[in-house]
């Protein structure tokens, strides 16, 4: 596939997403894009592409659309890369993931492998050299989190770390700055990451499914009891603001604290103290919602910064 073709696929499916993100009532979005060692899907050709496509395309998106940066702990060698984007401005919230160790403790399931390097768009055999070469660099991989931690921080970006397990983790990430807890995986780790100043992030479609699709924990309960703080879109872009009607329904939060798990929190986690809410001073980012038939909210309008970017075709039914 030419380098064209490839670009022209990205640009077809930036402008379709930003289509869906308006269409369900987002003005903010943070595409999450893992940088790994991997290589294919994750890989760095992957990244690199994206990236520039997308410095390209925001001025041209209806939402406001911005990089969430999941960088693979263990891919030593794009730190310059993600430094220099940093730099340039492409970054807007940096994550870190390692997703290497439960990897490599699959590396004798054949089965397991053989879908990592059809996602790697490698040979079994090659997949599992990277990964082992990979492994043997983990002494390496503390100070380069260190790194970029102090990199991001200088340059006033968001830090989130992602599946945090332990409360340990959880404690070391807070140490480098990380006060974005993203889909914590255990409760220890929940616990340590309810501070102060700290957000927690869940899966909006983790409320619509009464439980998360993994196993992992359950966001209705974290909400409820006040541990999980902003709930994501994550794989399914109509969640957030079904899942804050959802919760309203069911008595567990009244609209306004149940709208702010998906608009002012994840704003003010982010850095973005120019939107979230409705008040003198703030960008007009305005959905117009009808609540429907028991609370099944339909989104009607969206406004950006005060420009109707998306109408449904009987909106007129809602004119005064």
């Amino acid at each position: 596939v030419s380098e064209a073709r490839k670009l022209g696929v990205t640009t077809v499916a930036l402008i379709d997403t930003d289509r869906q993100l308006l269409a369900n009532g987002i003005t903010t979005a943070f595409h999450a894009l893992t940088c790994s060692w991997e290589p294919g899907l994750r890989g760095r050709e992957t990244a690199v592409r994206f990236v520039e496509r997308l410095a390209v395309m925001r001025p041209q998106l209806g939402c406001d659309t911005r990089l969430h940066l999941r960088w693979e702990t263990h891919n030593l060698a794009m730190i310059e890369a993600v430094e220099r984007w940093m730099d340039e401005g492409a970054v807007h919230l940096l994550a870190f993931n390692d997703h290497l160790p439960e990897m490599h403790a699959k590396r004798g399931d054949h089965a397991a492998m053989v879908k990592y390097a059809e996602r790697g768009q490698i040979d079994v055999a090659g997949f599992v050299a990277i990964l082992e070469r990979t492994a043997a660099a983990g002494p390496e991989v503390p100070a380069a989190i260190e790194r970029l931690a102090r990199a991001a921080a200088a340059r006033g970006i968001a830090l989130a770390s992602h599946d945090d397990k332990t409360a340990a983790d959880r404690r070391r990430y807070q140490a480098l700055g990380c006060a974005i807890c993203e889909f914590p995986m255990r409760a220890e780790a929940m616990a340590e990451a309810a501070q102060p100043n700290a957000s927690v992030v869940m899966g909006a479609p983790n409320v619509l499914r009464g439980g998360s699709h993994n196993g992992s924990l359950d966001a209705t309960a974290a909400v409820a009891d006040g541990r999980c703080t902003v709930l994501a879109s994550d794989y399914y872009y109509p969640a957030q603001a079904l899942a804050a009607f959802r919760l309203t329904r069911e008595g567990i939060r009244d609209l306004a604290a149940a709208w702010a798990l998906v608009s002012r929190n994840p704003a003010q986690a982010a850095g973005l103290g120019d939107r979230g809410d409705i008040a003198p001073g703030r960008r007009a980012d305005l959905v117009l919602i009808d609540p429907g038939p028991e609370q099944v909210p339909r989104v009607v309008a969206t406004i950006v910064r005060g420009r109707l970017v998306h109408v449904a075709g009987d909106a007129w039914r809602f004119a005064a």
